[in-house]
């Protein structure tokens, strides 16, 4: 079992940052009889989302066979929505309660986030929902409007080593502070990534680890070639090349990763590089997309 699946939370006690939407989760679903039945958990990937919603569950006595966690990358259409709506009238098939965890609901069309509106409006008593989003600006104002919204934020590099140096001694290793320091710049406070280069970079001698968490980082997250070309001044040609790579993917998710990245390091040295980035990518690209991404590398490797 990969470390990410071996020690993550089951409770929300377990749960490294956050302590403000933790405290109020913990509130909440103290009384399951007035708990919200629709949540909206934002942030980026690989931040505890799911997890947090599998928690929830366990707090409001969820059955595991009554979780129905579903990718709305692989399903966007009405059709199944309404399959949604149809199955949440059944009742549970052990306990009282049932769930449905979409995650990256920003996905679903204008028209099947419609149809989720009206049993948002009207949930069955037995039921919850909690949607997941990298970008929530996407989903219908209404639909945010009938979600009780938490933000789940990135670790703080305090909060991330606590999180390695926890695992480690569990898995009776050490780590030297350059690999700790790389994995932790790398993750960009995404516990699940850095479990993920953790992972690796435990299974190889010492001589090798730093080389490793670097690669398992590029492999985790090709944003993060990016980052690093632009910190050591690539020219553009090289930026160009690792831009079309990135086309498919959301330009919002990786100017958020820049961001991250060219913040951890500059709050580790004075560089002016770092700052220059910052200033380029601290507006997001929620209108100008792949174009103001491009544009905004572009003026980076311009003006360095």
């Amino acid at each position: 079992m990969n470390l990410y699946l071996k020690y993550r939370p089951n409770e929300l006690e377990q749960l490294l940052g956050n302590q403000s939407v933790t405290a109020a989760l913990a509130d909440m679903t103290a009384d399951p009889a007035s708990c919200p039945h629709s949540f909206l958990l934002t942030g980026p990937k690989g931040c505890g989302k799911t997890t947090v919603a599998r928690i929830l569950a366990g707090r409001l006595g969820v059955s595991d066979q009554d979780i129905q966690e579903l990718d709305t990358a692989d399903f966007r259409g009405i059709d199944s929505v309404r399959e949604i709506r149809r199955q949440s009238q059944y009742q549970p098939l052990k306990g009282d309660r049932r769930m449905w965890i979409l995650d990256e609901c920003h996905r679903l069309t204008n028209d099947a986030q419609s149809a989720l509106l009206k049993i948002l409006e009207d949930t069955p008593s037995h039921v919850y929902f909690v949607l997941c989003t990298t970008d929530p600006h996407k989903l219908l104002p209404t639909v945010r409007d009938r979600c009780t919204t938490f933000e789940m934020r990135p670790l703080t590099d305090v909060a991330m080593k606590k999180l390695l140096l926890r695992v480690t001694k569990s898995e009776g290793q050490t780590l030297t502070k350059t690999v700790m320091r790389q994995i932790i710049q790398d993750s960009l406070g995404h516990p699940r990534a850095a479990l993920q280069i953790l992972d690796q970079v435990l299974r190889v001698p010492e001589d090798k680890r730093l080389r490793t968490a670097r690669q398992s980082a590029e492999e985790q997250n090709e944003s993060i070639e990016l980052c690093r070309a632009l910190l050591k001044k690539a020219p553009w040609k090289e930026v160009a090349r690792l831009l079309r790579g990135l086309k498919d993917q959301d330009p919002e998710s990786i100017r958020r990763h820049v961001l991250g990245y060219a913040q951890a390091v500059l709050l580790n040295k004075n560089d002016f590089q770092s700052a220059l980035i910052l200033e380029e990518f601290i507006e997001p690209f929620y209108n100008s997309g792949f174009p103001g991404l491009v544009y905004a590398c572009y003026s980076v490797t311009q003006n360095q």
